[in-house]
């Protein structure tokens, strides 16, 4: 491994693109960019920022980054985790702990060979580029409950239970590194299938699903199933969820918003 300065080296062409890389409420400018030369590494250019706690653009990302300026330079900032996933079709988020949530864990490895099946089989059925997107939280305390209900799986390492906690760089790095080696070449045949669809449709994206969710949300709100002001925010938590598990395509989205307009004009009558 080269240290630090050290040039960069270009990528082979025609590798498949890779999946977003969206830092929530990152703290330190350094570990933004040591981020950044991470995703390099592992031929990774598309990074988002969610609030970074310093401000952007940031000097000391720039010199973390260590000759990753592409990256560093590319990074775009969100006000929201939703805003910053809304274009993507499938996300995942990264944690060290267990939630009190119900969702699909998958380790870096199953999880790179995913998104490489997954984004490589949008673009085999005729749907055009199919996007996905690794969350990936603040240095003190990671991601919300709120982010993972954002999500489609969990990645969690299996590291020691006794001291779990990677650095920033670190974690990225490993998501990186196990979708790069779940590529063509790198021993890896990516296992686990494709999605196929019809090609009139394809994954619905985030803007999709959540639209979905406030639809849903305000007819539960009308007909009172939501009336406990105390439990509303975990069941409307748990509802997404388990929408969001179902890995909606988007006409199944079109068809469940007509299903809930349908009844809720039924309820007037």
């Amino acid at each position: 491994m080269a240290g630090d300065g050290a040039p960069e080296t270009p990528a082979p062409g025609g590798d498949a693109p890779g999946p977003v890389i969206v830092l929530v409420e990152p703290q330190l400018g350094e570990n933004i960019g040591m981020a950044a030369r991470a995703m390099l590494n592992c031929r990774l250019t598309e990074l988002r920022l969610v609030k970074p706690r310093d401000g952007w653009p940031s000097p000391e990302a720039t010199a973390a980054a260590a000759g990753a300026d592409r990256v560093v330079g590319g990074a775009s900032v969100y006000d929201s985790t939703a805003d910053a996933v809304s274009d993507l079709e499938r996300v995942f988020a990264t944690t060290a702990r267990a939630r009190d949530m119900t969702q699909r864990i998958l380790t870096p490895r199953q999880a790179g060979a995913e998104i490489r099946d997954f984004m490589a089989g949008g673009r085999s059925g005729g749907q055009g580029d199919i996007r996905a997107g690794v969350l990936f939280g603040g240095e003190a305390k990671g991601l919300k409950n709120d982010d993972l209900a954002l999500c489609d799986a969990v990645v969690m390492a299996p590291v020691n239970p006794a001291f779990s906690s990677l650095n920033l760089a670190q974690a990225v790095f490993c998501i990186g590194y196990e979708w790069l080696l779940a590529g063509p070449g790198n021993g890896e045949d990516g296992g686990g299938g494709r999605l196929a669809m019809a090609k009139e449709t394809r994954p619905a994206n985030k803007a999709e699903l959540q639209r979905l969710f406030e639809h849903l949300e305000e007819e539960l709100d009308a007909s009172g199933f939501l009336h406990v002001k105390e439990k509303r925010p975990v069941m409307v938590r748990n509802i997404r969820n388990m929408l969001q598990r179902a890995h909606l395509t988007e006409q199944e989205v079109r068809t469940l918003r007509g299903i809930i307009a349908s009844l809720s004009g039924r309820r007037g009558t």
